[in-house]
Order: C-alpha cells, then structure tokens, then sequence
C-alpha cells in the first residue's frame, strides 16, 4: 500500500513523462512516515523499476517509469474488476408517476425483446453504488428496445440491462430521452416489486445485472 500511495503522491505532483523536484521530508509528512522509511522505500522501489531518481547537489528530481505507470494501471484495473461487477446497491424511491404509461406503451416489446409482460410501472432506485447507474452498466451490452410511432407521437429507443432483484427477474430500463438523473435506476418486472419483495421508500436492494 505504501508503493501505491508513493506513486500516487508523484503522479499528482507530476512525475508523469518528466522528472519533478521533491524532498524526502515531503514525501515523509505525505505518507505520515519518516525520512527513513521513505528512503527505504524509494531504494525498493527503484531496484523493481518502478521509479527513477536523480540527485543534483541537495536537489532530487523523481519519474515514474514505464513499469510504474503499468503498475498503477493494474490497480486500477483490479479495483474496478472488483467493484463494478455488475451489482448496483440502492434506495427505493418514489417516481412522478409516468413509469406506468410508458410500461404500456412498450409493453409489446418488452414481451418480444426480454420475454415477459410487464407489471405496469416501474420499481425506482436512487443508485447509492456505484457512482452512477452507467458505472454499473459500462460493461454491460443491452438489449434494444426500438423505437416508434404510435398515435403521432414518437417513442424513442429504450436500452434494456436484465437484472435480478432477490430472485425475481425484471430489467432496468435507460430511455433515449429521459428526465432522470444517473443516479436514478428504473426497474421494470413481470410482478410489482414492492408487493413481491416487501419493500418502500427508503429500503435498500442489491441488484444485480445479468450478462
């Protein structure tokens, strides 16, 4: 953890693709460590690769490496292999009360495209984690509900993500056009949810996204 940090702390003072002037007493009061321990750590570090150091008179001038760059890479790869793996934790919310019509009208389509009729109306979660609904969904292909005209009035594509909630199947659903913000998840299922699941405003449900 102190290599990382270290990298970090020289990533943000810009040892990026040039070499940055820093003390050792800064990288000490940084990781809340003493100089010595940081010299050791920066002896380590060097042996592996993972970093440069150049020393002019009293002057140290620090890069990170190819092999250092990598190894933030992979970290950063790590975590969000581990946390955006297609589980969602969120609080139910109340909607404005379209969810129902909108159901209705696609409800031809959503029996064609995900296999089952819809409850009308939709199961909403404000997204506590992760960030947004879309940091859950990246990684994830949808099923495209298409768009069309009904009674002059056009309805635009629908992006479908299969979900589990506790066992029961259902969907969220992301319009082309839409009033919600990224932290708001809108459920659709072959049952109404709140009744299945026994759940309200202000319950928390883990959702999980079928691939």
């Amino acid at each position: 953890m102190k290599k990382l940090n270290l990298l970090l702390i020289l990533v943000k003072r810009g040892a990026v693709g040039e070499k940055v002037r820093v003390t050792i007493r800064e990288l000490a009061d940084d990781l809340k460590t003493s100089p010595q321990s940081v010299l050791r750590l920066l002896e380590e570090m060097e042996e592996e690769g993972l970093l440069k150091r150049e020393t002019e008179g009293k002057k140290t001038y620090m890069e990170l490496t190819p092999e250092g760059l990598r190894f933030l890479e992979d970290v950063c790869d790590r975590i969000s292999s581990a946390l955006y793996n297609g589980v969602i934790l969120g609080e139910v919310v109340s909607g404005i009360g379209e969810g129902a019509y909108y159901v209705k009208q696609y409800a031809p389509l959503i029996r064609e495209y995900l296999g089952f009729d819809p409850y009308p109306g939709t199961l909403n979660i404000r997204v506590l984690f992760p960030k947004t609904i879309f940091d859950a969904l990246c990684n994830v292909r949808p099923v495209v509900l298409p768009g069309f005209t009904k009674g002059g009035r056009t309805f635009g594509d629908v992006r479908a993500y299969p979900v589990r909630i506790r066992g029961l199947e259902g969907a969220i659903v992301v319009p082309s056009r839409t009033i919600h913000p990224p932290k708001i998840a809108e459920i659709i299922a072959p049952a109404y949810l709140r009744e299945e699941l026994n759940i309200r405003d202000g319950d928390l449900v883990k959702v999980t996204v079928r691939e």
